[in-house]
């Protein structure tokens, strides 16, 4: 049994690795389609003839994990859209801004954005060709407006834009995001030229929403306040869109954002339920068989509504596991189901292995199978009810030994209260999630009595207070911790030792410990040695200039914004965590910047730029100065010419003909982003 846990383990490891050569390898498809053809072949010689040798050798193991390796490549390769021959990008010519007869379906509704309403949708035609491929819709904000129904089919005349790369450093990169979802490019458009088109054709995502929908209509006689509303939607039908931000800021901050994230600890109570209501089925003849499949098909149906999400399809995918062998009386080892669930998500989600979501659940689980039962055993309650909360705490504890370094690394904040919110929340998580689909049962049924709706609203609400008032002890959250990869590596070698030697104290433990140390140490000493020491920088900032210039751990922001805006901006805030800066100064915009052997002249609206006693490398228009370029170019001979974001658009286009045909250097910040001088 331990040797097949482990070679499931192995075969899973090779499969990631064999994704993330696929993924960053840019391995073409027939390649990757030759090469796990020979290495099955090779697979099946070794079988063959490792069953006719009276002593076990390692050729047939080798050749396995190879090939697992070569198979992850092609399911990478084979769930990329874009290689199909239909893809809509094949039909797009070099000038993407063309505009183009294109006909959608509606396939996802994403959370939507302060000016527009934002799907994911199938492209089915182009100028009446048929394709296939994703693409994101955004639609401007309409107050009257209806969202777009999943499986809607509209047609429209519009342009494809690329997905641009974030325009700041250390920015969350929403084109790779959208990206390891097969979502290459987006369409903007008005609801007033989208024109629908009858379609009879139901897809999955579409019964699940109108599922969703109908629950909802339902719900929605019975008062519930929008924000009690929302958390419902998000815990028993895994939307989390109509949370609004105030309270997703408040989970987030109280440590208890996976409680709206339906995971393994929501699936796992569900199944328990279940098996309540189930257990007379067991007595019948096959009875545990039918059982079986009962839990799986329900599990599977609740993963569709709520969108089969990465932790969702988690979740479901262990639990079936779970399930179905404690049905067939089958031993079942948590690390061995948690292979086999992490194998079967990635041959068919490869790009799964990206999702945070997907990573922090696993890590999560592991670490609490892992830590929790010596964590445990540190103290034994007598009583039931300390033996929960005791329980309860342990398992929170461990979870955060396996989520700390990611959820630094993703998020740069850490809530310490975690546990206090943990402690109230997940003992009654099992009641609200139980009375929660008792309601939706009820409400479907419109059997539902008001006083009980109310009452379940309450709690709701309830809820919301006491982790808002935790969210607020802002002394117990620390946000803005620079984290990078190499601390998360390093990170989690100093864990998985430290629990190694807790667990079996001898001097080869100490050892493995010491030597995590040395290395976390090391993974201090090179980020700080690499870290930016002489930097300028000119970021984007739409209709506003800002500048910044890092020297020795300290970086000065020259900005026209009010000083209290430009410390709080995102922009700044990115920057200094990405680069572990930990000192901000504010400076007034100086004319010209000396930077050891580099000169920057800096010409504002004013348009002043005589300047005699040296010749600048380059120069920064802002504020839309009018000025005659060409004179400005001929008088001091600038190297470069960079446009900030303070500009206006029409000025920008022609400063940039006039470089083109000087064939001077012209930098615009609202299309290739920051600009970065190291000197």
């Amino acid at each position: 049994m331990q040797l097949l846990n482990f070679a499931i383990i192995k075969l899973t490891f090779c499969l990631i690795l064999g994704i993330l050569i696929g993924y960053f390898g840019n391995v073409s498809l027939l390649v990757s389609l030759y090469v796990t053809g020979g290495s099955l072949l090779i697979l099946f010689v070794c079988f063959l003839i490792a069953r006719k040798q009276f002593t076990r050798t390692a050729w047939f193991g080798i050749s396995a994990f190879i090939t697992m390796v070569f198979t992850g490549v092609l399911v990478t390769n084979l769930h990329n859209e874009i290689y199909n021959p239909s893809h809509y990008t094949k039909q797009l010519s070099t000038e993407k801004e063309a505009l183009k007869n294109v006909t959608f379906r509606v396939r996802e509704v994403l959370k939507p954005g302060n000016y527009y309403e934002k799907y994911v949708i199938d492209i089915l035609q182009i100028e009446g060709n048929k394709t296939t491929g994703k693409s994101l819709l955004n639609i401007r904000k309409n107050r009257n407006g209806k969202p777009l129904k999943v499986d809607a089919v509209y047609i429209t005349k519009t342009s494809f834009k690329a997905l641009i790369h974030p325009l700041n450093p250390n920015q969350f990169d929403y084109k790779t995001y959208l990206e390891k979802r097969y979502v290459y490019h987006q369409i903007f458009t008005d609801k007033a030229f989208l024109f629908p088109i009858e379609s009879n054709h139901r897809t999955l995502f579409g019964i699940a929403e109108a599922i969703r929908d109908h629950i909802n209509d339902k719900l929605k006689l019975y008062d519930f306040k929008p924000d009690e509303l929302a958390i419902i939607n998000a815990l028993l039908l895994g939307q989390r869109q109509d949370v609004s931000e105030a309270v997703y800021t408040n989970y987030t901050n109280a440590g208890a954002i996976h409680i709206l994230a339906i995971s393994g600890l929501h699936i796992g109570i569900i199944l328990l339920l279940l098996e309540f209501v189930f257990k007379p089925v067991t007595f019948l003849k096959h009875g545990r068989l039918i059982n079986a499949i009962l839990l799986v098909s329900i599990l599977w149906s609740f993963a569709i509504i709520a969108g089969l999400s990465a932790s969702v399809t988690r979740a479901v995918a262990m639990f079936s596991v779970v399930a179905i062998a404690k049905n067939l009386n089958r031993p079942t080892n948590i690390y061995n189901t948690l292979a086999i669930s992490a194998c079967v998500i990635l041959l068919f989600k490869p790009l799964f292995l990206f999702d945070v979501g997907f990573q922090l659940s696993y890590l999560a689980v592991i670490a609490i199978v892992s830590i929790d039962p010596y964590l445990y055993s540190l103290w034994k309650p007598k009583y039931w009810l300390t033996k929960v909360y005791w329980h309860t705490f342990t398992v929170t504890v461990s979870a955060q030994f396996g989520i700390i370094p990611l959820s630094l690394f993703y998020f740069h904040q850490f809530p310490s209260l975690f546990f206090l919110s943990n402690l109230v929340i997940i003992p009654l998580l099992g009641i609200i999630l139980g009375l929660g689909i008792s309601i939706i049962f009820l409400a479907v049924l419109n059997v539902l009595p008001q006083f009980i709706a109310t009452g379940y609203g309450f709690i709701i609400s309830l809820m919301n207070v006491f982790v808002e008032w935790i969210s607020k002890q802002e002394a117990f959250l620390f946000k803005d911790i620079p984290f990078g990869i190499l601390y998360v590596f390093a990170s989690y070698i100093l864990i998985i030792t430290l629990a190694r030697l807790y667990i079996k104290r001898n001097y080869a433990t100490l050892q493995w410990f010491l030597i995590s140390v040395v290395i976390m140490q090391c993974a201090v000493i090179y980020t700080n040695y690499t870290k930016p020491n002489n930097q300028f920088v000119v970021f984007h900032k739409s209709r506003y200039s800002l500048i910044g210039s890092t020297t020795h751990n300290t970086i000065k922001i020259a900005t026209d914004m009010d000083s209290i805006s430009s410390l709080k901006t995102k922009i700044v805030k990115d920057y200094t965590v990405g680069n572990y800066i930990s000192n901000i100064k504010m400076e007034p915009i100086q004319s010209v910047y000396l930077l050891k052997n580099t000169k920057v002249l800096v010409v504002d609206s004013l348009g002043i730029y005589n300047v005699k006693s040296f010749q600048p490398d380059y120069v920064l228009l802002r504020q839309s100065p009018k000025i005659n370029l060409n004179r400005l170019i001929d008088s001091i001979k600038p190297k470069y010419i960079i446009a900030d974001g303070s500009n206006y658009k029409s000025y920008v286009e022609q400063w940039e003909i006039t470089c083109k045909k000087r064939k001077l250097p012209f930098y615009q910040t609202s299309k290739k982003g920051a600009f970065v001088i190291n000197y």
